[in-house]
């Protein structure tokens, strides 16, 4: 009998942990909607007249790619999809599809621009990556918590651009664009925290 209740609250315990509410949405969050796994990429909390909280949520389809935007009610629950991951390396791109492989079977995996969304920003050659599949089927990839990428290229420093906080756009080599500090110069390499596509600091 407590082996059963035991077992019980084992399962009770990993359903609970497979559900997320609005609370604990975040960037990046993973939720089933419609039937479909999607990745959160904005959202807002806000209220309605006199009627309860909302939060305005823009999805993206994990499968396809599609953008999709709904309101739910505050507190409203969601399933999380059952998504597996495998390390992978990037490898590159041709016509259209990035390719990663396996860095134990040396299989290679293609994904389209639309199913890496945000995580192409910080692709390069060789990265390691996890790569993220639903009931078997690639989805998506997700890039390390910190990243390092070359300034490609960004106005050059000026004497009196010495202003607390002041900040210029840089162009990185995978083609994102971040706020950088005036003194970083082209050919400087930075860390990225991924999450916030913001400058941590200079590495060389």
């Amino acid at each position: 009998m407590l082996r059963q209740s035991l077992r019980i609250s084992a399962e009770k315990r990993n359903k609970e942990d497979l559900v997320i509410s609005t609370a604990d949405f975040k960037k990046g969050a993973k939720v089933e909607y419609k039937g479909e796994p999607c990745e959160i990429i904005d959202f807002q909390h806000s209220k309605v007249g006199r009627g309860g909280a909302v939060v305005r949520t823009k999805l993206r389809n994990m499968r396809t790619g599609a953008i999709l935007d709904d309101t739910f009610r505050s507190g409203e629950k969601f399933e999380q999809p059952a998504l597996e991951q495998r390390q992978m390396q990037y490898l590159y791109e041709q016509d259209g599809l990035h390719y990663f492989m396996d860095m134990e079977s040396y299989e290679q995996t293609p994904l389209t621009k639309a199913q890496l969304g945000d995580a192409i920003k910080y692709l390069k050659d060789n990265m390691v990556v996890q790569l993220l599949t639903y009931k078997g089927e690639p989805m998506a990839v997700e890039v390390p918590m910190f990243v390092e990428l070359t300034v490609s290229e960004t106005e050059p420093s000026f004497r009196g651009d010495t202003a607390s906080g002041s900040t210029k756009p840089a162009k990185m080599e995978t083609g994102l664009v971040i706020r950088v500090p005036f003194h970083i110069q082209v050919g400087d390499v930075l860390k990225i925290d991924t999450r916030t596509d913001e400058y941590i600091e200079k590495v060389k």
